[in-house]
């Protein structure tokens, strides 16, 4: 890896100087589901990650509209060597209760995201260790070099280490156990905003951080964050007034929205792939009617279901049009993606049918299949669908929903045969997908965090080894596709379609869409 020297631009020391809109106020919003948690480093989760960024700082984070990371707790870096960076970081910053943020919060930070309960390893992968020079200045230690560093570095914000001991939270909550620490109700960053309240799956209030270090172009001093279930209600609420914004408004209604004198509707494609994952690990799936084999092994059975779905009646009807059928498990934007690997297997019932009687399976089978209902856009209408697609082949899924708060622990311990995940790439880079869903699990290294399928490839894992610390970019590109190319083929996972999200407003309301689908807390205004 080769960084240069990075500083303060002018104009993005502009930027952080600028002065709020003279009228402040507040903001409401919603979505359907609510954050996971507060503490940083448990459970990698991207409406979470987004809120956490409002009352924590990273020590870099992506510009809006141009996607490259960007000075923020820290100001500068360099390479010292091909395994060492070097991280200026920023004076005079302090915590919102009001003690100062020192390198000791930063070793303390990425190795506590680095622990065994920790659901941030893939960003920490290729870290060794993080090392004070002194109090303004850390090394980065490498296992070996790390073309994309910087991008991981964006999802890893940092935590005071003198508070997380106070409160025993030095090690992260485990997201597969009910056990909880102080940080995974409480917050203290050196963001913008400072935790309120919080009364989950109800209400987060965040007010303005007093000691906050820099400036924004937000005039924002209150952000209420309503979490509602029902598109309808969710819907209502901001027809009402009662909310600002959702981030997640129904496809059904957007008609309806976009007409409102009082409302504005924005549109973007997302980063994030939606696709389901299959059990490739026990030798008899709980709850099947097959005893003594898994049918999802055999990549016959993972062709026939895959080639049983329609993905153009599930653009059409089910998704309204808010989707980009694809075929492999990245979004357009992630550095690996070509339109070969993009394009589907087509759609054959006849084909699936001939597939499952080759695999042994002439009368179909009978399988477990969970989905989240309220996480993605639809998730439950789409698993329906499916599992009524999946019926007419002759393989019964017996669907069960669950919202996200007990969904992704749920698979977390591999408790589903088959399973409905959307992956979003915060990196956009392909190897964020290939070691979180692909590569086998190596625990305490980020591989594998979210294979909860347990599939295993020998070729996948050399190759998503090799692109961990191949800097020639070339040589690395062929790698990525390679990878996308070997998930493809084996059917590791079953796609659907890349998300793109409509976000809808009061027409008061600026906002900046961003592809990661997370607004960006500095750049809000409420007219």
């Amino acid at each position: 890896m080769k960084i240069k020297l990075a500083l303060l631009t002018a104009a993005a020391a502009a930027a952080l100087l600028a002065t709020p809109a003279a009228i402040a106020k507040p903001f409401k919003w919603s979505s359907a589901s609510d954050i996971p948690t507060l503490d940083i480093h448990s459970q990698n989760n991207a409406l979470g990650n987004g809120v956490h960024a409002a009352i924590y700082d990273s020590l870099v984070y992506y510009d809006s509209k141009t996607f490259k990371p960007e000075p923020q707790l820290a100001t500068a870096w360099r390479d010292v060597s091909p395994t060492q960076v070097r991280f200026t970081l920023r004076t005079g910053v302090k915590f919102s209760d009001g003690t100062p943020f020192t390198a000791d919060d930063v070793v303390f930070s990425i190795t506590r995201a680095m622990a065994k309960s920790s659901n941030y390893q893939v960003y920490t992968q290729g870290i060794d260790r993080v090392v004070k020079v002194n109090d303004n200045t850390v090394d980065f230690i490498m296992k070996g070099p790390n073309p994309v560093l910087l991008n991981q570095l964006t999802e890893l914000r940092i935590m005071s280490k003198a508070w997380a001991e106070k409160n025993k939270s030095v090690d992260p909550k485990d997201i597969r156990t009910k056990d909880e620490t102080f940080a995974h109700r409480n917050a203290m960053g050196t963001g913008q905003y400072m935790v309120k309240e919080w009364q989950p799956d109800q209400k987060l209030v965040l007010v303005k951080n007093p000691n906050y270090w820099g400036k924004s172009d937000s005039n924002v001093t209150e952000i209420i964050y309503t979490p509602i279930k029902s598109e309808a209600t969710r819907v209502a609420a901001l027809l009402s007034g009662e909310v600002d914004f959702i981030l997640d408004p129904s496809p059904q209604d957007l008609a309806r929205l976009r007409s409102s004198a009082n409302l504005k509707v924005i549109d973007g494609v997302e980063n994030r792939t939606i696709f389901f994952g299959m059990d490739q690990f026990r030798d008899e799936l709980p709850g099947s009617n097959i005893k003594g084999k898994n049918p999802l092994k055999d990549v016959r059975v993972r062709r026939a279901l895959y080639q049983a779905i329609d993905s153009d009646s599930l653009h059409k009807v089910t998704m309204r049009g808010l989707s980009q059928p694809t075929g492999t498990l990245v979004a357009p934007q992630v550095a690996g993606w070509n339109e070969s690997l993009h394009r589907r297997m087509p759609f054959d019932p006849e084909g699936a049918k001939k597939l499952l009687a080759e695999a042994g399976y002439p009368q179909g089978f009978e399988v477990d299949f969970a989905c989240p209902n309220n996480r993605y856009i639809n998730d439950e209408e789409i698993c329906q669908a499916v599992t009524a697609m999946w019926a007419k082949v002759g393989v019964k899924a017996k669907l069960r929903t669950l919202p996200l708060v007990t969904y992704f622990p749920m698979i977390q311990r591999h408790e589903a045969s088959i399973y409905m995940l959307g992956w979003g790439v915060p990196t956009f880079d392909a190897l964020y997908s290939l070691q979180s869903l692909t590569r086998s699990m190596v625990p305490g290294t980020g591989d594998g965090n979210y294979n909860v399928g347990r599939y295993k490839n020998d070729r996948m894992d050399v190759v998503v080894d090799r692109i961990k610390v191949e800097t020639d970019l070339p040589v690395r590109g062929r790698f990525l596709e390679e990878g996308l190319k070997i998930s493809n083929d084996t059917v590791s996972h079953i796609p659907l379609h890349n998300q793109i999200i409509p976000w809808a407003m009061k027409k008061n309301v600026e906002v900046t869409h961003r592809a990661d689908n997370r607004l960006d807390w500095r750049l809000i205004k409420v007219n």
